[in-house]
Protein backbone atom coordinates (compact mmCIF):
# COMPACT_ATOMS: atom_id res chain seq x y z
CA UNK A 1 0.00 0.00 0.00
CA UNK A 2 1.34 3.08 -1.13
CA UNK A 3 1.82 5.63 1.73
CA UNK A 4 -0.41 9.50 1.35
CA UNK A 5 1.97 12.03 1.18
CA UNK A 6 1.45 15.55 2.90
CA UNK A 7 0.34 17.97 0.28
CA UNK A 8 2.87 20.25 -1.49
CA UNK A 9 2.40 23.79 -1.48
CA UNK A 10 3.11 26.83 -3.97
CA UNK A 11 4.97 30.10 -2.56
CA UNK A 12 1.84 31.98 -3.05
CA UNK A 13 -0.24 29.49 -1.05
CA UNK A 14 2.29 29.39 2.07
CA UNK A 15 2.55 33.07 1.51
CA UNK A 16 -0.98 33.63 1.98
CA UNK A 17 -1.80 31.12 5.07
CA UNK A 18 -3.31 32.60 7.54
CA UNK A 19 -1.34 31.99 11.33
CA UNK A 20 -2.74 33.04 14.60
CA UNK A 21 0.32 34.89 15.92
CA UNK A 22 1.22 36.54 19.87
CA UNK A 23 0.68 40.41 19.07
CA UNK A 24 3.69 41.33 21.35
CA UNK A 25 4.05 44.98 22.03
CA UNK A 26 6.31 46.93 23.61
CA UNK A 27 9.69 44.98 24.69
CA UNK A 28 8.18 41.98 23.89
CA UNK A 29 7.47 43.01 20.22
CA UNK A 30 10.77 44.30 19.70
CA UNK A 31 13.06 41.59 21.32
CA UNK A 32 10.51 38.51 20.43
CA UNK A 33 8.27 39.76 17.01
CA UNK A 34 5.09 38.66 16.44
CA UNK A 35 5.80 34.61 17.57
CA UNK A 36 3.07 32.25 15.85
CA UNK A 37 0.90 30.60 18.66
CA UNK A 38 1.96 27.27 18.56
CA UNK A 39 5.26 25.74 18.25
CA UNK A 40 8.26 24.94 20.74
CA UNK A 41 10.01 27.38 22.80
CA UNK A 42 13.33 26.81 24.93
CA UNK A 43 14.42 29.07 27.71
CA UNK A 44 17.57 27.96 29.60
CA UNK A 45 20.20 29.45 32.31
CA UNK A 46 21.99 29.18 35.05
CA UNK A 47 20.78 29.01 38.55
CA UNK A 48 20.49 32.94 39.94
CA UNK A 49 20.58 34.73 36.78
CA UNK A 50 16.94 35.27 36.75
CA UNK A 51 15.12 32.41 34.66
CA UNK A 52 12.27 31.72 36.80
CA UNK A 53 12.01 35.66 37.10
CA UNK A 54 11.80 35.84 33.01
CA UNK A 55 9.29 32.88 32.90
CA UNK A 56 6.77 34.35 35.08
CA UNK A 57 7.60 37.30 33.23
CA UNK A 58 6.31 35.85 30.43
CA UNK A 59 3.62 33.80 31.25
CA UNK A 60 2.64 36.93 33.03
CA UNK A 61 2.26 38.41 29.20
CA UNK A 62 1.18 34.77 27.66
CA UNK A 63 -1.76 35.20 29.83
CA UNK A 64 -3.11 38.10 27.85
CA UNK A 65 -3.78 35.67 25.04
CA UNK A 66 -5.03 32.28 26.87
CA UNK A 67 -5.02 29.93 29.18
CA UNK A 68 -1.38 29.34 30.59
CA UNK A 69 0.01 25.77 32.81
CA UNK A 70 2.79 25.81 34.40
CA UNK A 71 4.06 22.50 35.36
CA UNK A 72 6.62 22.85 37.93
CA UNK A 73 8.22 19.46 37.55
CA UNK A 74 11.59 20.71 39.31
CA UNK A 75 10.24 22.78 42.10
CA UNK A 76 6.60 21.73 42.90
CA UNK A 77 4.09 24.15 44.53
CA UNK A 78 7.22 25.00 47.06
CA UNK A 79 7.62 27.80 49.24
CA UNK A 80 10.27 29.26 47.08
CA UNK A 81 7.45 28.74 44.35
CA UNK A 82 5.03 30.56 46.56
CA UNK A 83 7.44 33.76 46.73
CA UNK A 84 8.07 33.49 43.04
CA UNK A 85 3.83 33.79 42.51
CA UNK A 86 4.15 36.56 45.24
CA UNK A 87 6.89 38.63 43.97
CA UNK A 88 5.40 39.09 40.15
CA UNK A 89 1.73 39.41 41.11
CA UNK A 90 0.73 36.23 39.29
CA UNK A 91 -2.56 36.81 40.96
CA UNK A 92 -3.41 39.31 38.78
CA UNK A 93 -3.80 36.53 35.75
CA UNK A 94 -5.26 34.07 38.89
CA UNK A 95 -8.11 32.57 35.82
CA UNK A 96 -5.45 32.64 33.45
CA UNK A 97 -2.51 30.72 35.20
CA UNK A 98 -2.74 27.47 36.94
CA UNK A 99 0.40 25.72 38.43
CA UNK A 100 0.98 21.78 38.49
CA UNK A 101 2.35 20.57 41.15
CA UNK A 102 5.09 18.19 39.68
CA UNK A 103 2.63 16.76 37.34
CA UNK A 104 4.43 13.61 35.31
CA UNK A 105 4.00 14.07 31.67
CA UNK A 106 1.85 11.27 30.88
CA UNK A 107 -0.80 13.12 33.37
CA UNK A 108 -0.17 16.43 31.60
CA UNK A 109 -0.67 14.93 28.46
CA UNK A 110 -4.17 13.82 29.56
CA UNK A 111 -4.46 17.72 30.25
CA UNK A 112 -3.60 18.70 26.98
CA UNK A 113 -5.74 16.09 25.26
CA UNK A 114 -9.15 17.53 26.70
CA UNK A 115 -11.23 19.76 25.17
CA UNK A 116 -11.13 23.57 25.22
CA UNK A 117 -7.57 22.85 26.66
CA UNK A 118 -5.23 25.66 27.48
CA UNK A 119 -2.99 27.40 24.48
CA UNK A 120 0.22 27.66 26.13
CA UNK A 121 2.28 25.09 28.21
CA UNK A 122 5.28 25.82 30.46
CA UNK A 123 7.43 22.95 31.73
CA UNK A 124 10.22 23.36 33.94
CA UNK A 125 12.55 21.82 34.40
CA UNK A 126 13.38 19.92 30.52
CA UNK A 127 15.82 17.35 32.57
CA UNK A 128 12.74 16.35 34.77
CA UNK A 129 10.94 15.14 32.12
CA UNK A 130 13.13 11.92 31.50
CA UNK A 131 12.61 12.60 27.77
CA UNK A 132 15.67 11.51 24.81
CA UNK A 133 15.52 12.67 21.52
CA UNK A 134 12.66 10.27 20.20
CA UNK A 135 10.28 10.85 23.48
CA UNK A 136 10.88 14.47 23.12
CA UNK A 137 9.75 14.54 19.31
CA UNK A 138 6.93 12.50 19.57
CA UNK A 139 5.48 14.64 22.66
CA UNK A 140 6.06 17.78 20.90
CA UNK A 141 4.67 15.71 17.12
CA UNK A 142 0.90 14.94 19.51
CA UNK A 143 0.41 18.47 20.31
CA UNK A 144 0.96 20.83 16.96
CA UNK A 145 -1.54 23.06 18.12
CA UNK A 146 -0.07 24.18 21.35
CA UNK A 147 2.96 26.67 22.44
CA UNK A 148 4.81 24.27 24.92
CA UNK A 149 7.87 26.07 26.39
CA UNK A 150 10.56 23.91 27.99
CA UNK A 151 12.63 25.90 30.74
CA UNK A 152 16.52 24.07 31.33
CA UNK A 153 19.17 24.16 33.54
CA UNK A 154 21.89 25.05 32.41
CA UNK A 155 26.37 23.93 31.57
CA UNK A 156 27.81 26.60 31.30
CA UNK A 157 26.28 28.74 28.13
CA UNK A 158 24.64 25.53 26.71
CA UNK A 159 21.27 23.79 28.25
CA UNK A 160 22.30 20.81 29.83
CA UNK A 161 22.54 17.37 27.99
CA UNK A 162 22.71 16.33 24.62
CA UNK A 163 18.80 15.77 24.75
CA UNK A 164 17.87 19.55 25.82
CA UNK A 165 20.67 20.65 23.25
CA UNK A 166 18.61 19.15 20.74
CA UNK A 167 15.55 20.52 22.11
CA UNK A 168 17.03 23.69 21.67
CA UNK A 169 18.09 23.93 17.98
CA UNK A 170 14.86 22.58 17.01
CA UNK A 171 12.80 25.19 18.94
CA UNK A 172 11.75 28.39 17.48
CA UNK A 173 12.60 30.74 19.89
CA UNK A 174 15.62 29.92 21.98
CA UNK A 175 16.11 32.36 24.78
CA UNK A 176 19.20 32.33 27.02
CA UNK A 177 19.07 33.65 30.31
CA UNK A 178 22.07 35.88 31.47
CA UNK A 179 22.90 38.03 34.35
CA UNK A 180 19.09 38.91 34.19
CA UNK A 181 18.70 39.41 30.64
CA UNK A 182 16.65 37.18 28.23
CA UNK A 183 18.88 37.47 24.60
CA UNK A 184 17.04 36.17 21.69
CA UNK A 185 18.98 33.44 20.03
CA UNK A 186 16.00 32.12 17.92
CA UNK A 187 14.07 32.60 14.62
CA UNK A 188 12.02 35.07 15.81
CA UNK A 189 12.82 39.00 15.71
CA UNK A 190 16.15 40.45 15.36
CA UNK A 191 18.96 37.75 17.20
CA UNK A 192 21.09 39.11 19.70
CA UNK A 193 18.48 41.40 21.18
CA UNK A 194 17.71 40.70 25.03
CA UNK A 195 14.85 41.50 27.06
CA UNK A 196 15.78 42.85 30.87
CA UNK A 197 14.73 41.16 33.61
CA UNK A 198 15.75 43.15 36.44
CA UNK A 199 17.35 46.61 35.54
CA UNK A 200 19.17 46.37 38.84
CA UNK A 201 20.29 43.58 38.24
CA UNK A 202 21.43 43.50 35.48
CA UNK A 203 23.79 46.38 35.92
CA UNK A 204 25.35 45.23 38.45
CA UNK A 205 26.14 41.75 36.33
CA UNK A 206 27.14 43.62 33.18
CA UNK A 207 28.70 46.83 35.06
CA UNK A 208 30.19 49.79 32.77
CA UNK A 209 31.50 47.20 30.04
CA UNK A 210 28.08 44.95 29.79
CA UNK A 211 27.39 46.03 25.64
CA UNK A 212 31.35 44.56 25.38
CA UNK A 213 31.05 41.47 27.55
CA UNK A 214 27.56 40.43 26.47
CA UNK A 215 28.04 40.66 22.85
CA UNK A 216 31.09 38.58 23.53
CA UNK A 217 29.09 35.77 25.75
CA UNK A 218 26.45 36.03 23.19
CA UNK A 219 28.53 34.95 20.50
CA UNK A 220 30.31 32.16 22.45
CA UNK A 221 26.66 30.65 23.16
CA UNK A 222 26.06 30.69 19.37
CA UNK A 223 28.94 28.73 18.24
Amino acid sequence: MTKKLKRAYSPSEVEGMKRKKLEFSGEWGRVFGEPEMHGVWFVWGASGNGKTSFVMQLCKELARFGKVVYDSLEEGVSQSMVNTIKRHGMTDVNRRFVVLDGEKIEELEERMNRPRSAQFWVIDSFQYTGFNASQYLDFVERHPKKLIIFVSQADGNKPKGRTAGSAMYDAAQKIHIKGFRAYNNGRSGEVGDYYTIYPEGARKYWGDQGNEIENEEFNESNN
